[in-house]
């Protein structure tokens, strides 16, 4: 059996180097492959980052674009609401007047001031009406203005004598109330009452004049202001 030979020192030597040589190879190749593989990793990272940045901006944007599309759109309705409110108040003060100058003119028209035939004969259509809605009533009070009394009177007699005529020979009393009077104030007419003077037909020019204004209003906008582009049905 062969006794192994101890290595001479310069063949150790090499055989270190050699070693060395060998591990600092390895030692280069893992810590490159850590490099790598860090570096994979860090894009990949910075590319989440990235990509949950850009969702976080975005999202931020579409919200900020959205309240401010609703800002906007608040403010227009705010500017056309009250643009709207604007022109509906200085129609509504058109048509006031228009009605207030009618109640002035009313009276004028129907020969109340004068106190002479029109008047009389406006009186009796009335009165008319009045004995015709109350065809049962034997008997009817009149209420009207102090000073219309005598107008009043004479065409309270032509009204029972036309009734007469009209409805075969049927007579009615007809009297004018002394104790109440209407204002006046007021642009005339009369109110009718039957014999328990709970029921009554207001003839006055006031109350003619607020019923015109009740029914003649929509076509008075209509005439004045032009057909309303947002009403979806019509009379």
């Amino acid at each position: 059996m062969s006794t192994p030979h101890a290595l001479p020192d310069e063949a150790v030597t090499t055989e270190l180097r050699k070693m060395t040589a060998f591990i600092r190879q390895e030692a280069l190749e893992k810590a490159r492959e850590i490099h790598l593989k860090a570096d994979e990793e860090f894009s990949i990272e910075k590319s989440k980052l990235v990509r949950s940045e850009t969702q976080r901006i975005d999202s931020e944007y579409t919200k900020k674009f959205t309240q401010a599309g609703m800002s906007q759109q608040i403010t227009k309705s705010t500017v056309a609401n009250k643009q709207r409110l604007r022109i509906l108040s200085a129609r509504q003060e058109l048509l006031d007047g228009l009605f207030e100058d009618a109640g002035k003119k009313v009276g004028k028209e129907a020969g109340v001031e004068q106190g002479k035939g029109k008047y009389e004969g406006v009186l009796k259509g009335l009165i008319l009406e009045g004995l015709y809605a109350m065809a049962d009533e034997k008997k009817v009070s009149l209420r009207c203005r102090k000073k219309d009394d005598a107008v009043v009177k004479k065409a309270a007699e032509q009204a029972r004598g036309e009734f007469k005529k009209q409805m075969g020979g049927r007579e009615v009393e007809v009297v004018v109330e002394e104790k109440e009077r209407l204002p006046e104030g007021s642009t005339g007419g009369i109110v009718i009452f039957d014999a328990t003077g709970k029921i009554d037909i207001t003839n006055t020019f006031d109350e003619r004049l607020k019923l015109l204004e009740t029914d003649a209003l929509p076509s008075v906008r209509t005439t004045l202001f032009g057909e309303n582009e947002n009403r979806r049905f019509k009379d």
